[in-house]
């Protein structure tokens, strides 16, 4: 009886081990993709002035849904800590190939419910700007109208995010 539970065991685990081998099969070497608009996504510092101040903000832009040739602009809700700054987060058409980019006129801005935006004279410039720490990094710069600011234009001017220490604001 000793001696049959003992071979019961060792199959259970024998199974056990041939199926934690298998398990691990990957199935080749998948390729994970990305986005139609991955070479002009990523996190940005731009320089927001407003009245006379200037204030880095770190600024996001990804693709939609869709993943076709529009994105968004977010702010991430960190205008915010500038009680004189507008909040951001709108969709926009970009051109993939030479990175200039805009919004239709009034569009939503979904980060100030009511409101809308219209985003002009976007560009993002590869490899077109130089970072905190002194690198060479893509550039991104826009201007944007607020409907509760008809005539007021704000100029974004910005580097993309490197993530080293030297280049954070």
């Amino acid at each position: 009886m000793k001696n049959l539970k003992y071979n019961i065991i060792r199959i259970f685990f024998g199974i056990l081990i041939s199926i934690s081998f298998a398990s691990c099969d990957e199935g080749g070497n998948p390729e994970a993709g990305g986005t139609t608009t991955q070479d002009f996504a990523g996190d940005w510092f731009i320089n927001v002035k407003v009245q006379g101040v200037n204030k880095f903000i770190r600024f996001s832009t990804y693709n939609t849904s869709a993943n076709d040739n529009t994105m968004f602009i977010d702010d991430n809700g960190l205008s915010q800590t500038k009680p004189t700054s507008q909040l951001l987060k709108a969709k926009y058409s970009i051109n993939m190939n030479n990175g200039d980019f805009g919004s239709d006129v009034n569009t939503a801005n979904l980060r100030q419910p009511n409101k809308t935006v219209t985003i002009t004279n976007g560009k993002i410039e590869k490899m077109g700007g130089i970072s905190r720490g002194g690198h060479t990094v893509d550039k991104i710069s826009f201007t944007v109208e607020y409907s509760n600011e008809p005539g007021v234009k704000y100029d974004y001017v910005g580097t993309k995010r490197t993530g080293f220490k030297e280049d954070e604001y």
